[in-house]
């Protein structure tokens, strides 16, 4: 038997995972660039795996030096390092050796361009949305409102490079959210995308095949599927689409085809597209990897899923005739996602274990990853082999299960870590208007605000510990680029209003805390707000980085409950009523904890664990 190639893989997630879980059943070495205890490390040992981000110009080097052939388990990556080690090698030895990377470096660059993707996919004569590029700096209102002008509203504003899973999207709906997709997105790279009322997501994987001259052997389709998207994530994929004729599916197929003809490389390709209310087909994007929407061909195309492919392909080892037609006559797939709490998904891998029916096949697959909230931790495929089965239904309780989830993570975001803490008396308290509720329009303590009502949702910790400490306070919204008077008039009255405390709440350009500061004696807490990008970490850089001599008090991205606490502590500094209760509910944590520590010491791990 010949010795298989070595294949370099950047990129050690649960993606790298599968494809592992596949290159072992057929003898192929596996060498991954990553950190140490990535998923795909976790079950492969090898002392050629190279620890380090695949970002690491000379990481990739190393890994190249090991192997003979380099894939990717994600398209963003240093094609500079990629297209240098194809062109003109790497040192080994003393001599230069060439490793090719599947998909190309070229194709790589494109597709980590939204804009320029599509536009080469245009040219080929694929359909798209209609697309313009947006200017920088000044020129981004210019540009956005030529966009306006050209494709009416709403319209996508997206970024052009780095997004992933949906975000980096802003969907402006209207004139007064210019504004607003500038201050979100002003950073970024950008393109402006005529909204595509799609009444179906779908999703077709493609094998690309090449002879050894990097010539296009041919392509072959999987079926398409449906894919399901919530919060930027996908959520569920079908298979067959639901609502979505033959006819439809096959148009999906050929159009994902001519899509993969014009790039390079072997390998799979996830292509995602939109059905129109026209039953019309428009390509969204490309993935140039195996992808979420392929995990169901693990058990529906058991001889060739999407990683086998994937192997084949760089090994070039893929029969001419190949027919990637399922096995099984329905299959749906569910991402298991992290939810509110550590432990929250497992609810739903019990229920893998419970849920049975003899018209259904269940597969559990858990990637070793550590649980946060929207994290893909894991993914059921669920299957069936008669055609009179009703696949969704018997599903429906792991359905459900995916959904309370989600809803309980979107409700703990909101409501942070809420304290339990008990109604205080104080001198202070009087001023409430009334027993349920501490808010004093006339006399508060405390002003909270925020840059739009988009912030309420995080800013309801705050609100709920004023509530339970029986602050009184108030809220208001003041922008600090459309508003900008009414901000100054807050902050400038603040301490002549016997306001002691501002909360302020903003999200991407995160100006309004420190606009505040600026014109105000009156400390000043700003709150993170994660926005549809970079996930906060631009807003609690800008809210924490103010310049000497103009302080912000800075919490956690979206933790307003510590917000509201800091604010209570500091009145706590004047007043002995706040004080005291504020040593109360660091009491009661204390007791609480001691009381769970007591509570493992006295039944040990597996039955607390059990209990919770």
């Amino acid at each position: 038997m010949t010795k298989q190639p070595v294949i370099g893989l950047l990129g050690g997630g649960q993606l790298g995972r599968m494809l592992q879980e596949q290159a072992a059943l057929i003898g192929v070495e596996l060498v991954v660039l990553d950190t140490a205890d990535c998923p795909t490390k976790q079950i492969n040992q090898n002392d050629k795996h190279v620890t380090g981000s695949f970002s690491d110009a000379e990481k990739v080097r190393e890994l190249a030096r090991r192997c003979d052939v380099l894939t990717v388990e994600i398209e963003h990556v240093n094609t500079e390092v990629l297209e240098e080690i194809a062109t003109k090698g790497v040192e080994v030895d003393g001599q230069m050796k060439k490793v090719q990377c599947h998909p190309s470096w070229e194709t790589l660059r494109l597709i980590q361009d939204k804009y320029l993707q599509k536009e080469h996919f245009k040219k080929a004569g694929i359909s798209i949305a209609p697309q313009v590029a947006v200017g920088a700096g000044e020129d981004m209102m210019r540009s956005m409102k030529e966009a306006a002008d050209k494709f009416g509203y709403p319209f996508m504003v997206k970024a052009r490079k780095g997004s992933y899973d949906g975000r980096g999207n802003f969907k402006v709906d209207g004139p007064k959210d210019l504004e607003e997709a500038v201050r979100e997105m002003g950073k970024l790279s950008l393109y402006a995308e005529k909204f595509q009322p799609f009444r179906k997501e779908l999703a077709v994987m493609v094998l690309r095949t090449e002879d050894d001259g990097g010539n296009l052997k041919d392509v072959h389709p999987y079926p398409a599927v449906e894919t399901i998207h919530e919060d930027s994530i996908c959520t569920k994929v079908f298979y067959p689409p639901r609502g979505v004729s033959a006819e439809v599916s096959e148009k999906a197929r050929k159009m994902a085809c001519d899509v993969i003809r014009t790039v390079k490389g072997r390998g799979v390709y996830a292509v995602e597209m939109f059905v129109l209310q026209d039953d019309s087909l428009v390509v969204n994007e490309v993935a140039p990897r195996p992808h979420n929407s392929g995990h169901y061909t693990i058990e529906a195309v058991p001889a060739m899923s999407q990683y086998r492919a994937q192997l084949s392909a760089i090994l070039d080892i893929v029969p001419p005739q190949i027919k990637l037609q399922p096995r099984v006559s329905g299959a749906i797939m569910l991402n298991i996602l992290g939810g509110g709490r550590e432990d929250s998904h497992n609810s739903l891998v019990d229920l893998t274990r419970t849920v049975y029916d003899d018209e259904m096949d269940i597969f559990l697959h858990l990637y070793g990853k550590a649980s946060k909230p929207g994290r893909k931790i894991g993914h059921i495929t669920l299957t069936s082999y008669s055609p009179d089965t009703n696949l969704e239904r018997l599903a429906a309780p792991l359905i459900k299960e995916v959904d309370r989830i989600r809803e309980d993570r979107l409700k703990t975001t909101s409501e942070q870590l809420r304290p339990n803490v008990p109604a205080v008396s104080s001198s202070t308290v009087q001023h409430a208007p009334a027993p349920s509720s501490s808010r004093n329009t006339k006399n508060p303590l405390v002003v909270v605000t925020m840059g739009s009502d988009s912030d309420m949702g995080v800013l309801r910790g705050a609100f709920e510990v004023l509530e339970k400490f029986q602050v009184p306070y108030d809220f208001t919204i003041t922008s600090a680029h459309r508003t900008p008077v009414l901000m100054s008039e807050l902050a400038k009255t603040a301490a002549s209003r016997g306001i002691r405390v501002l909360i302020a709440a903003a999200g991407g350009a995160a100006a309004l805390p420190g606009m505040l500061a600026s014109e105000t004696t009156v400390p000043v807490i700003g709150v993170p707000v994660k926005a549809t990008h970079l996930d906060g970490q631009d807003s609690l850089y800008s809210i924490v980085q103010m310049p000497r001599g103009c302080p912000v008090a800075t919490v956690g991205i979206n933790n307003s409950t510590n917000a509201g606490l800091l604010a209570v502590r500091i009145l706590g500094a004047s007043d002995a009523g706040y004080q005291k209760a504020m040593a109360e509910f660091m009491e009661g944590m204390r007791e609480e904890v001691e009381a769970k520590a007591a509570k493992l010491a006295e039944i040990g791990w597996k039955a607390y664990l059990e209990k919770k």
